[in-house]
């Protein structure tokens, strides 16, 4: 105990949101102290790293043929572990500065669906990327906590968290979640599915990072009262030449109705499988959006139009669950039950 504490002092414990889209990591004395997305660019030659967070990310369809631009987590867990264990390293290296005297201790938030072998390729890469010790805690139970839900209480909270790969859906009562779903539709799908309308529509060949542009720019979950309009570019199907034009927010619409119907049915079976109790607690209390699938315009109006619930956005629902991990951290005796083996 004494050891432990001694090594808490002297090192710089860390609280860490490894998403399919972006990285946050939080420390307990200076708050977020990092914001990347979840991308690395390696020379397929050698297997170097050229560049990491949002440097890669610029990198995304535009590199030649030597170099390849990898997000390392896909839906959510890790699809490449060396590659994973190599950007960890990077990020924490970045924050922590000078002499490392003692590794940092880690708590990591992972999606509420995920599987052991899913779970021990989190705990290695981390590990092996210089943490000392790794806990970790369920994405919507993070959430419930940055938001400053009272999830050790006797009743039913609902949360939501729309991340870049998945959706998660979790009922907390009692510092535990009484019932989950992890849906594998969220941010990345939803730009999927704009590149897919784009092409099919307009014969137009648009890269991921425009398609994201044009959702955080337009998309809507239901009708605007002003319309909204965006320019992307891209490669014309028809004769491979620069291509242009203007989309407006209903083809936005229509291009991600399939994704948005997803999350929402989610959110309704979440409904129909939780005990009748919890269910009236959370009429009264309503449901928590976090994440960055909660700033779709009008995604809380047609969650509200669909179930009849109340909806609730967190200030800040980008770093809603960063905050929450490292909310934990800081008071590991409070929240000592919310961690899973």
């Amino acid at each position: 105990m004494f050891f432990s504490k001694l090594f808490g002092f002297l090192g710089k414990n860390l609280a860490m949101d490894l998403g399919t889209a972006n990285t946050l990591l939080y420390s307990p004395k200076d708050g977020i102290v990092l914001n990347e997305p979840s991308v690395v660019a390696l020379d397929i030659r050698n297997d170097a790293i050229l560049a990491v967070g949002r440097e890669a990310k610029e990198y995304l369809g535009r590199t030649p043929e030597r170099i390849r631009a990898v997000r390392p987590l896909k839906d959510g867990v890790i699809a490449d572990f060396e590659v994973t264990k190599a950007m960890i390293a990077y990020f924490i290296k970045k924050v922590i500065t000078g002499m490392r005297i003692v590794k940092p201790r880690m708590v990591i938030c992972v999606p509420a669906g995920i599987t052991q072998v899913e779970k021990r390729a989190v705990i290695e890469s981390a590990l092996q990327a210089g943490a000392r010790e790794v806990k970790l805690i369920e994405e919507p139970m993070a959430a419930a906590i940055g938001a400053g839900l009272p999830i050790h209480e006797p009743r039913g909270n609902m949360v939501v968290d729309i991340g870049g790969g998945t959706t998660e859906v979790a009922v907390i009562s009692l510092s535990a979640v009484a019932y989950s779903e992890s849906v594998r539709i969220a941010g990345d799908e939803i730009n999927d599915a704009i590149q897919r309308y784009v092409q099919d529509e307009f014969q137009l060949l648009i890269g991921e990072n425009m398609a994201e542009a044009a959702k955080i720019h337009i998309a809507s979950a239901v009708p605007l009262p002003e319309p909204l309009q965006y320019r992307v570019a891209g490669k014309n199907l028809v004769d491979g030449n620069p291509k242009s034009i203007i989309l407006n927010d209903s083809h936005v619409r229509e291009a991600i109705k399939e994704p948005v119907a997803a999350i929402v049915a989610a959110v309704r079976r979440a409904l129909e499988k939780t005990p009748p109790e919890l269910v009236a607690d959370i009429a009264t209390n309503g449901l928590l959006l976090a994440g960055g699938g909660a700033l779709l315009k009008g995604l809380d109006k047609l969650i509200t139009q669909q179930s009849s619930l109340m909806v609730h956005i967190d200030d800040d629902p980008l770093t809603t669950v960063v905050r929450g991990t490292g909310r934990s951290l800081e008071d590991e005796a409070c929240y000592s039950k919310v961690y899973i083996n």
